[in-house]
């Protein structure tokens, strides 16, 4: 028995360090289908129609304009998710309220005496990987190797995990990703369906993988939006499957402001307002509201 555990622990640790050693072959990878897409749709088809006149210079120069809007939106919000750190523990972090109990009885001396001798200590999340405490909603990657705030998922994708600090910008990656497949799969139309007719159209096979890669997008969109909708993560969802009340759940409006902040203006790029920075702690990943009157809630 005590070998099989051995066995399973071992084989997640070389998927971990598979995941870790995938880097930039990733990235280059996404920009593979980036190119590939640039290719048919402004290289092979409506570049070379914006020379023939007519109707068809208008409809080229449209559909080309909103596509390297979507495109340069899409390309900072990815990057912006590569290069953003989602959250860490700052050193010598100790929590001033017990996350399950709230401010209805916060946390003293005495309880960080007792986690140095008990790290089991119900009242102090702690991370025995990290050996250091645990901020409300922070989790530990095994693949990064640390605690992450508010960590929803290690995507592969982006090479990095997504958490408290650049959420928002994953969010922004897919919506942009799936509203610039939408645009290459309705410029291409007639391709996609020259391709099931049997005709020879060059380039067709990409549009297919493109119209598909949209579907898949945009149910991954929809699923992190009612994650929003919720104020949680993929882990706390998970997590909370035989909970029927959920701690910070503020409502749709305020859930959704503790992701996007409340500028309008800064809802659609990946950044924030200096103001919504100060105003709203849940952005810097540490501390987090809860409903009003949930601790004295019977469940």
């Amino acid at each position: 028995m005590y070998r099989s555990g051995a066995v399973m622990a071992w084989n997640v640790f070389k998927f971990c360090t598979a995941l870790r050693g995938l880097g930039s072959i990733m990235i280059l990878l996404v920009l593979g289908v980036v190119g590939v897409t640039y290719y048919a749709v402004v290289l092979t088809n409506y570049g070379p129609s914006l020379y023939e006149g007519g109707l068809d210079s208008f409809v080229a120069l449209g559909v080309l304009i909103l596509f390297h809007c979507l495109l340069v939106m899409l390309l900072w919000s990815y990057f912006s998710v590569v290069l953003t750190d989602p959250g860490s523990v700052p050193p010598n972090w100790r929590p001033s309220v017990d996350e399950e109990r709230g401010e209805s009885d916060p946390l003293n001396g005495s309880d960080f005496s007792i986690l140095q001798s008990d790290l089991s200590h119900r009242r102090i999340r702690f991370c025995r990987k990290c050996n250091q405490p645990k901020p409300p909603r922070c989790h530990h990657c095994s693949v990064c190797g640390r605690c992450v705030l508010k960590m929803d998922h290690h995507c592969v994708w982006v090479v990095n995990c997504v958490g408290a600090l650049n959420y928002k910008y994953f969010l922004l990656f897919l919506f942009y990703t799936f509203l610039e497949t939408s645009v290459v799969t309705l410029s291409l139309l007639p391709h996609f369906i020259a391709f099931f007719s049997d005709g020879e159209i060059p380039g067709t096979p990409g549009t297919l993988a493109t119209t598909f890669l949209a579907f898949r997008v945009l149910g991954f969109l929809v699923m992190h939006i009612s994650l929003v909708a919720a104020n949680t993560t993929t882990i706390e969802a998970y997590e909370k499957k035989t909970s029927p009340k959920w701690r910070y759940d503020l409502g749709r409006r305020k859930n959704f402001e503790q992701v996007f902040g409340t500028h309008r203006l800064y809802w659609f790029i990946p950044s924030y307002s200096e103001e919504d920075m100060r105003r709203i702690p849940a952005l810097q990943g540490l501390e987090y509201p809860s409903r009003p009157g949930f601790d004295s809630e019977e469940f």
